[in-house]
């Protein structure tokens, strides 16, 4: 598969193209056989990616950020505030994200596109990057912090099997990541203020959710949310202005 960036049309410019269900799935799937070559890259990278674990402690320590075991402790000891931050972890990220991108299939395509193709294009670069730098996230990494999603949330057994996820794909966060692009897209889309407001807490929570939970380290939400945002900025940068409306929304980002 090659990705290309194409120049649209006088035609494309006058009006966002339809959302193609066929296509989306076709685009989806080949997303996540990429995902699972590179989970079967890192699987047996234990020891390095516990090396990798060492170096970001080690940044976030120089730089003042390494307070994930206090935070827990202290926002995360209670049963029912950890069970949140669970919930959120799970339910926050791929339920959101599925049903904000049909959402925005249906009444926003512009924005849809924008959204997909930041998520393509961060993800491409997130694969990149656990193949070369798996980093094993602070609940595997010997630092005495808890687990919370597996030990106590059964919800995580149904949508983070263990079969379909990638232990040592810390680093960047694309919980992180992905979360911030779509709350952009509910912020942007929206017209009632409190949908507005759910959109820009949603980054937010996220951020507290993979840190209570010894998911991801401080960097690594930190790292996840610049490579989304840069991805969204320079996708914002290609439209094309279509008139005294603004800008017309076209599926530029073209795989074949």
């Amino acid at each position: 598969m090659t990705i290309t960036w194409e120049e649209p049309d006088t035609a494309t410019r006058a009006a966002t193209p339809r959302v193609a269900l066929g296509r989306q799935i076709g685009i989806v799937t080949a997303a996540v056989a990429a995902y699972f070559l590179v989970r079967g890259a890192t699987e047996a990278a234990t020891d390095r990616a516990l090396d990798n674990a060492g170096s970001v402690v080690a940044l976030e320590r120089r730089l003042g950020l390494f307070h994930e075991g206090w935070l827990q402790d202290t926002f995360a000891g209670a049963p029912a505030v950890a069970t949140f931050f669970n919930w959120v972890y799970i339910w926050g990220h791929w339920p959101v994200i599925i049903a904000t991108l049909i959402w925005l299939a249906r009444t926003n395509p512009r924005i849809y596109y924008r959204t997909r193709n930041a998520m393509l294009l961060s993800g491409g670069i997130g694969l990149f990057i656990f193949t070369l730098f798996p980093v094993a996230p602070p609940r595997l990494a010997e630092l005495g912090l808890v687990d919370t999603v597996t030990e106590t949330s059964d919800a995580y057994r149904v949508l983070q099997p263990a079969m379909f996820t990638n232990q040592y794909a810390a680093m960047p966060s694309l919980h992180v990541g992905w979360d911030l692009l779509i709350g952009l897209a509910i912020v942007v889309a929206a017209r009632r203020p409190l949908v507005r407001l759910a959109g820009a807490l949603l980054p937010v929570l996220m951020v507290s959710a993979v840190v209570l939970t010894a998911n991801h380290y401080i960097v690594d939400a930190i790292a996840g949310a610049a490579l989304t945002t840069a991805c969204w900025v320079w996708l914002v940068a290609r439209e094309r202005p279509a008139g005294p409306k603004g800008y017309a929304g076209w599926d530029g980002l073209r795989l074949t």
